[in-house]
């Protein structure tokens, strides 16, 4: 038989072989509880066979079946009942010994007190509650678990694919090659990493692929920026605090070294701590252990370092500002990450992966990159690296007319092909060869072409802001060999 749904008000049996005080009990709780009543044992059990019951209040003396007796039935058949017995009798051996038997829960002697009685079946309540809380939640619990150890392990897989070493954008001859297999190679092994390179170059995702490719794959990887904080918000930071160890420490914090334990650690912009910082840093490398702000002891962690810094650390070491040892501890390998400028066969590939990316993010979708774009791209030289890439493509999509990016779209320095704005036309004369009347239509072609790119090649509009006519514009562009097709 199904049973019921569960009524509002917690369900209670009376249990009573006499009328009088199954009413009593009535009156005394029904402002509380629903209540059931029954006079015998078989009558009691029909009520529980039919009816969600959480406390049976028993009565010990009745014809046939004993209270003890009917609750070691009781729980046999409906355990997550509470059982309670009611009894004139302080000595009576059957009481006694059904206690343990029948797992009562509170034994109570007659005459009862209202206010006591109620206090007792309340809390009887409350516990019946929490203990039909706990099983659902376990339930819950058991059911979701295989569930959640597959989203899991799905969350690692995608992790390992998207920071996995294959999938570092690089072309065929790039430097990026020989430092991915030399990271292959310091993923094995459990030494400390150094990572230099201009800002924005992908430090910290060869961080990511070592991490991803190493032993640790499957714990935490996390990330500190050292130079954003000062040594105090640092120091906690990384190593946690106790509660009152400062203003403001109103709990304990677990630190991020904690939190890595048993995966890697990244040090981003290590170069800019402070000598202080670096003596307390030091300790932690050399023993594997780190002390909480305010703590009495240290604790001991396991997680690999990586270190990453813009900064030459060798050229700091020797002027004082950064701790030699310190340096040694962090570099047990150096690799050095070429800026963006010295690896140009990169940079179609690496703005084709961006755009994807951001067509991912967007929900849209545009037309590969062009020949006129990537002409552009390849020609600057990226001081701000990957980043600064990123934020060229994001400008032609949010400046895209369609599904088609344009030239036109991008950054005044990126489209003059690797000029600043502000430099003056000498200096390009300068680099350019042959004789000043060459040199001139050189730059003449040049100056044209980047007016027809910026105005998508209408040269009504170009001709205008050259000052020339539509036949001069066209004059100049055989003149040149320009079309937009070349």
């Amino acid at each position: 038989m199904t049973p019921p749904l569960p009524p509002e008000l917690p369900a209670i049996l009376v249990v009573d072989d006499e009328v009088r005080s199954q009413e009593a009990l009535r009156r005394t709780l029904e402002e509380d509880f629903e209540v059931h009543t029954a006079s015998n044992a078989e009558e009691a059990l029909a009520v529980l066979e039919r009816e969600w019951i959480r406390i049976v209040l028993c009565d010990q003396r009745m014809p046939g079946t004993s209270g003890v007796a009917l609750l070691r039935q009781v729980r046999e058949r409906w355990p997550e009942a509470i059982r309670i017995i009611i009894s004139g009798y302080t000595d009576s051996e059957d009481i006694i010994d059904g206690i343990n038997q029948a797992g009562i829960y509170q034994y109570l002697l007659k005459p009862w007190q209202p206010e006591q009685l109620l206090l007792t079946l309340k809390s009887a309540a409350e516990m019946a509650r929490l203990h039909a809380e706990n099983q659902r939640l376990a339930m819950e619990l058991r059911t979701a678990a295989p569930v959640l150890e597959r989203q899991v392990e799905n969350r690692r897989g995608a992790a390992r694919r998207r920071f996995a070493l294959d999938a570092i954008v690089r072309a065929p001859g790039s430097p990026m090659h020989g430092i991915c297999a030399l990271v292959k190679k310091l993923s094995a092994l459990d030494i400390p990493v150094l990572l230099t390179g201009e800002s924005g170059t992908g430090k910290e995702l060869l961080a990511r692929a070592l991490h991803y490719d190493s032993r640790r794959a499957d714990e935490a990887f996390v990330v500190e920026n050292c130079g954003a904080l000062p040594d105090q918000l640092l120091e906690s930071e990384l190593f946690g605090h106790k509660r009152g160890a400062f203003t403001g420490a109103f709990e304990d914090r677990i630190g991020l070294f904690k939190q890595a334990d048993g995966g890697t650690m990244l040090l981003d912009e290590v170069g800019e701590t402070s000598a202080a910082f670096q003596v307390k840093l030091l300790r932690v490398l050399q023993e594997g252990e780190v002390r909480p702000v305010g703590a009495a002891r240290p604790i001991p962690v396991d997680a690999r370092v990586i270190a990453a810094t813009n900064r030459d650390l060798e050229a700091e070491v020797l002027a004082g500002r950064f701790r030699e040892d310190l340096y040694y501890r962090l570099a047990a390998v150096t690799v050095s990450v070429p800026p963006l400028r010295e690896r140009p066969m990169d940079i179609p590939l690496i703005a084709q992966a961006l755009l994807d990316e951001s067509q991912a993010a967007l929900g849209r979708r545009f037309e590969p990159l062009s020949g006129e774009i990537i002409d552009c791209l390849v020609a600057w030289r990226w001081p701000g690296n990957v980043r600064e890439l990123r934020n060229e493509v994001l400008r032609m999509i949010a400046l895209a007319d369609g599904d088609s990016l344009s030239a036109s779209h991008l950054s005044p320095r990126v489209l003059r092909a690797g000029e600043a704005a502000e430099e003056p036309a000498l200096n390009l004369l300068g680099e350019l060869e042959g004789d000043l009347k060459t040199r001139l239509e050189t730059l003449e072609a040049r100056i044209v072409r980047e007016s027809l790119i910026r105005h998508r090649w209408n040269k009504t509009r170009a001709a205008k802001e050259l000052g020339l006519s539509r036949v001069g514009l066209r004059s100049k562009l055989t003149r040149y060999g320009l079309d937009k097709g070349d």
